[in-house]
């Protein structure tokens, strides 16, 4: 079980180094983009990179999902660049001809989408659909070769590029929403082509015995009304709040989500290190204690950040981002915590993956959709972008539930409920009790909720959170640490 999660944890911080660097880049940034960029302008970003990422999962008809299913499936590697080739060759098609019909219609869609004309900027995010679904499937290659350092670098190329180019085209151009959305496509088509470069000769040399694209459309297309109904949810809100609030009010919610990216790091992270992990376990038994133990873990880590958001999110705010977007703290902490409850719903899916009953995540994802649209236009005339966080949430919850329902019976992942119980309660409890009854501003608001902050993991320990075996490892972890800081100090007096 400890060689599984040092491999988890080593994938995770592949995964997360360029992630890590991006969000803490684009934090440094936003007191830029937050002056370049108005609050609208910034709805406009959000609801067409959103917007992208759903109709991606809709045109690649579950073939991502399908490729790393059935990559483990078969220990021959000339199959394995069989299917790699075959998966590619097919998502490089339907993303083209997707494409090209977006691009031809942009002028209407524009005004559907956006509620005005601008065909040129529904244009660049046309770009960023082709760039960025056939770039997932070519990372998707390397996260089940395993070779990290190679993800590492293309995608910290990829951020280096953004970064540089959507600075330029928005400060310098003064190009706004426009540019920021070019600077990040075509950042991302450029490294696409990179890496189709380095793989070419895996790619173009033809090898039998692949999956037939029936095989695995079989078991991706299941996976698309499920995956899109999840997504849709972030859709949904940002659609509902721009359309029938204001693009103002939408910009200051995509705040919020973009400075819960704490969260989505983490989320991405293990979204993309967990799946190649879990599959590769062949025991059932073994399987079942690893995703209840990996679980907690996840909860554990992403619960403590949930909670720093809530507690300090108004700090966070006002010293990251403009005057005018000072009031996208009322959605962060639940935007934040709609964020770990995906990344908890993952574990699910891969549940339902490793049992092959695909066609049971729809029905789940159907379920938190229907409850999002219903907390929406009930909480957000009332509670404004805090309603949708809440209706998010809310969403999460009952899809995780119906999941649950339906896949205990096809696989049993031994959770650990007392532990996860302990979690919410601790964690929870504390953060709601903080922000509730602690100051709100200056100083010694800033201490106290950090105080809380700090408390929470001993709570735990006192409480009896963690396992005799964890505190032992923990123990030796430490007193190896000893060791090696003692062994250090004589010979830097030596020398």
């Amino acid at each position: 079980m400890t060689g599984y999660l040092k491999r988890l944890v080593s994938s995770l911080a592949a995964y997360q180094v360029a992630d890590a660097v991006s969000k803490f880049i684009a934090v440094l940034l936003l007191p830029v983009y937050t002056r370049y960029i108005a609050p609208a302008g910034y709805g406009v970003v959000e609801l067409l990179g959103n917007g992208v990422i759903l109709i991606s999962i809709l045109v690649r008809l579950g073939m991502i999902e399908s490729f790393l299913r059935f990559y483990f499936s078969d220990e021959d590697q000339r199959r394995r660049d069989a299917l790699a080739r075959r998966a590619i060759g097919f998502l490089l098609l339907t993303t083209t001809l997707a494409s090209l019909a977006l691009a031809a219609a942009a002028a209407p869609l524009s005004k559907v989408v956006l509620g005005h004309d601008d065909a040129t900027t529904f244009r660049v995010a046309v770009l960023g659909l082709w760039a960025f679904t056939n770039l997932e499937l070519a990372y998707a290659l390397l996260r089940v070769e395993e070779r990290l350092r190679a993800y590492a670098t293309a995608s910290l190329i990829n951020v280096a590029i953004t970064i540089a180019s959507s600075v330029v085209l928005v400060v310098v151009f003064g190009d706004g929403a426009r540019g920021l959305l070019l600077g990040n496509y075509g950042a991302s088509t450029l490294v696409l082509f990179g890496l189709w470069w380095t793989m070419r000769r895996r790619l173009l040399t033809r090898h039998p015995g692949a999956e037939r694209h029936g095989v695995l459309l079989r078991f991706g297309l299941p996976t698309v009304p499920a995956e899109a109904s999840v997504y849709a949810l972030s859709i949904i809100d940002r659609y509902y709040i721009y359309h029938h609030r204001t693009p103002a009010l939408a910009g200051l919610y995509s705040l919020a989500v973009k400075l819960a990216g704490a969260v989505a790091f983490i989320v991405r992270a293990f979204q993309y290190a967990w799946p190649p992990l879990a599959y590769s376990v062949r025991d059932d038994a073994e399987a079942a204690r690893l995703y209840g133990l990996v679980t907690t873990y996840y909860l554990l880590v992403s619960g403590l950040v949930v909670a720093g958001l809530a507690l300090l999110g108004r700090w966070v705010l006002r010293l990251l981002a403009a005057a005018p977007y000072f009031g996208a703290y009322r959605a962060l902490p639940w935007v934040a915590l709609g964020w770990a409850l995906y990344g908890l719903l993952v574990v699910f899916l891969v549940i339902a993956g490793r049992a092959n009953v695909t066609t049971r995540n729809f029905p789940a994802a159907l379920a938190g959709l229907v409850a999002n649209v219903i907390l929406i236009l009930v909480l957000v005339p009332g509670l404004g972008i805090a309603g949708a966080g809440v209706a998010l949430c809310g969403a999460y919850v009952v899809m995780i539930a119906v999941m649950h329902l339906l896949t205990r019976r096809a696989f049993a992942a031994a959770f650990e409920w007392r532990r996860l119980a302990q979690l919410t309660v601790v964690l929870g409890g504390m953060a709601a009790a903080g922000d509730l009854l602690l100051p709100t501003r200056g100083v010694v608001g800033f201490v106290t909720r950090a105080a809380v902050l700090a408390a929470m993991p001993l709570v735990l320990l006192g409480t009896g959170f963690a396992h005799r075996q964890e505190i032992e490892q923990a123990r030796g972890l430490l007193a190896r640490a000893a060791k090696r800081r003692a062994a250090r100090e004589p010979a830097e007096e030596g020398a």
